[in-house]
């Protein structure tokens, strides 16, 4: 189980996005911060985003990450709720109509991966993001 201590610092990412709906891939190479907010941590995430045949783009994203109990909370940035982590490393996100499926694998920490499998009748796509700290 990851510990919010276990993620505060720096960390490389990279993002792989399959979209097979338009059989486009899409990369991100970034960093992403945890820092301490007063109620748990706050994660950033800036890098940037070539996917497809688009123009490279400027991507962020921030999520909220709060210890409740034995596990923690992960919500968005508004603090409406993601999902949640606790012994089993996965969990599911319903965003009416589509289905947010999430697993983390720690078996190399702290070379991490959160992999995402979406599907519903607009969206059919594995998001898979690597986390590696930096000094």
């Amino acid at each position: 189980m990851i510990a919010l201590a276990d993620l505060e610092g720096r960390w490389r990412l990279t993002r792989r996005i399959e979209d097979f709906r338009t059989g486009q891939t899409g990369m991100l190479e970034g960093t992403c911060r945890w820092l301490p907010d007063g109620h748990g941590l706050r994660q950033e995430e800036t890098g940037i985003l070539h996917f497809g045949d688009a123009p490279p783009m400027q991507a962020s994203r921030v999520y909220l990450w709060r210890q409740e109990g034995a596990d923690l909370a992960v919500f968005f940035e508004d603090g409406r709720p993601f999902h949640r982590l606790s012994d089993r490393l996965s969990d599911r996100h319903l965003c009416d109509p589509d289905t947010y499926d999430v697993a983390y694998d720690v078996a190399r920490w702290p070379d991490w991966t959160q992999s995402w499998r979406v599907t519903g009748p607009r969206k059919d796509a594995r998001i898979v993001s690597r986390f590696q700290p930096l000094a």
